[in-house]
């Protein structure tokens, strides 16, 4: 996760100052709000807390976005944060209230879908100020557009196809989402072209959830590929690579043993063995919990 802490004596300065000191208090603010800040939420241990404290720093990073019309970098942070506070403050409890309210869960998955497209929308914003006219090509001429980004543009591609899968992966009945997945995947597979190794492997973590729904064959034994080497650049430190492969493969297979154990496993990482993952290991660790004790929602007889 890359949550970013809020510098409020920037935010003091910007508010009062005018004309050019003002912007280079706002170019400031932006820079400082898209720097590498995370740790004082990637390293925390309560979730919650976490989880009260980001939708003010979100709105903040809006305002600051706003002033500062051509940073890009603040764009990719805010692109990354919508991602993440959608899917683990947002999505998740939907989640969990899946087969008890279902009501709230459609709810919860409309709501999450707006974030991401919110975030995706940052993204974009970030893409045509490195590359012009990238989020209009990328739908027209998606290999040439792809061809403009280098190694210095792998994070921002993570964070584009990570906010557009995980929208597609929620709109099964829209066709125009749907067919958008290839051009989602290809970002992603252009991000592991340019650097497969990136931020120990987090690419792969996303290949294990999303390779079994690409319509080439072999997509499973894809996936368990990427979990092996998500594991291996991770050094066993993350959580999320054995999530991700029970809820993908093990539940399309009916594995429930592999299920199981895959979940075990999970829990026994210790989630500080890598400060900057520890609230993205807890989130994780909360995840298998849940699915252990639903797993006879999740598996047949």
């Amino acid at each position: 996760m890359s949550f970013r802490a809020v510098p409020l004596l920037l935010l003091a300065t910007a508010l009062s100052t005018t004309g050019c000191v003002k912007k280079v208090a706002i170019n400031a603010m932006a820079g400082a709000l898209s720097g590498d800040t995370g740790g004082a939420f990637t390293q925390d241990d309560d979730l919650q807390f976490v989880g009260e404290a980001i939708p003010f720093a979100l709105k903040l990073m809006d305002s600051v976005a706003a002033q500062a019309p051509e940073h890009d970098a603040l764009r990719e942070t805010l692109c990354s944060s919508y991602t993440q506070y959608s899917m683990v403050y947002v999505k998740w409890p939907a989640e969990q209230v899946r087969y008890d309210d279902f009501e709230a869960y459609e709810k919860g998955i409309v709501r999450t879908k707006s974030f991401l497209q919110r975030a995706r929308g940052y993204c974009f914003a970030a893409w045509d100020l490195r590359h012009e006219g990238f989020s209009d090509q990328i739908y027209t001429d998606t290999d040439a557009a792809l061809a403009m980004a280098d190694i210095e543009d792998v994070s921002l591609l993570y964070w584009t196809g990570a906010s557009w899968l995980a929208e597609i992966s929620m709109s099964k009945e829209d066709m125009d989402a749907i067919g958008a997945l290839p051009i989602a995947a290809a970002i992603l597979q252009r991000a592991m072209a340019l650097d497969e190794d990136w931020d120990k492997g987090s690419l792969h973590d996303m290949m294990i959830l999303l390779e079994p729904s690409l319509p080439m064959p072999g997509g499973l034994d894809r996936a368990r590929t990427a979990f092996e080497r998500a594991i291996a650049l991770s050094e066993g430190t993350r959580a999320s690579p054995y999530v991700s492969l029970a809820t993908s493969v093990s539940t399309t297979t009916q594995d429930r043993a592999e299920f199981e154990r895959l979940l075990e496993k999970a829990l026994e990482i210790d989630p500080t063995a890598d400060p900057d993952s520890q609230l993205a290991n807890l989130y994780a660790q909360e995840q298998a919990r849940f699915y252990l004790e639903h797993v006879e929602d999740l598996f047949l007889e």
